[in-house]
């Protein structure tokens, strides 16, 4: 017979990934045992196992949940009817907002994927894509001469650049706010592009480039 599942199976388990995340950003995953885990979840390891069977399964549902809740949130921010520019900055400011004490589990987003087998660092690259695709698109409907143009990648991953290591440098007491640094981006973004074009060098057909 299965074993039932508590009723506070799912809050148990958020707890244990949100703790996770917080041990594979501090020590690195290679460092982060699962007796380490599971003392500073103050379960047993045999209870911790009941909820995930290695570390493996650990990581790649740190990485998961907070990709999900992304999604959610950009697509959500996307449905809203606005004009281009008002729209990048209601889906900067919506990014900047889910990373809202996430800082842990973005960090391991971005340091620890690579620990995971092929199978399904591609499921979680997959996730990345859908929200690099909706902020391309946000960047095309404020610069749209950029549209398939071979700038429009940097333009969007630079973009994901001031977004994405804010958390270096951010003080949530600081004299900036996530919606002065939303504005800010918004503007850098929409004032940057209007000439990026023309001011852009053209690669000599012998020059090689690496991306």
């Amino acid at each position: 017979m299965a074993r039932t599942r508590a009723s506070d199976y799912d809050e148990k388990r958020q707890a244990i990934l949100n703790r996770s995340a917080e041990l594979f950003s501090e020590y690195g995953y290679d460092r982060a045992s699962m007796s380490r885990i599971a003392a500073a979840c103050g379960v047993s390891k045999a209870n911790l196992y009941h909820y995930y069977k290695d570390k493996e399964g650990l990581l790649f549902d740190v990485i998961r949940f907070h990709l999900r809740e992304l999604l959610d949130v950009v697509e959500e921010a996307n449905q809203v009817k606005l004009p281009p520019e008002e729209k990048l900055r209601e889906l900067v400011g919506a990014l900047l907002e889910s990373y809202r004490d996430a800082d842990s589990q973005h960090n391991v987003q971005i340091s620890s994927m690579r620990f995971l087998p092929p199978k399904r660092q591609a499921e979680l690259k997959g996730m990345e894509r859908q929200i690099v695709e909706t902020f391309s698109n946000a960047v095309v409907g404020v610069a749209p001469h950029l549209k398939d143009t071979r700038m429009l990648k940097p333009v969007t991953m630079s973009l994901f650049g001031m977004v994405n290591w804010h958390y270096l440098w951010f003080k949530s007491t600081g004299s900036v706010t996530r919606a002065d640094y939303a504005d800010l981006v918004t503007r850098l973004v929409v004032d940057g592009t209007r000439n990026v074009l023309a001011q852009t060098p053209k690669i000599s057909k012998r020059a090689t480039a690496v991306v």
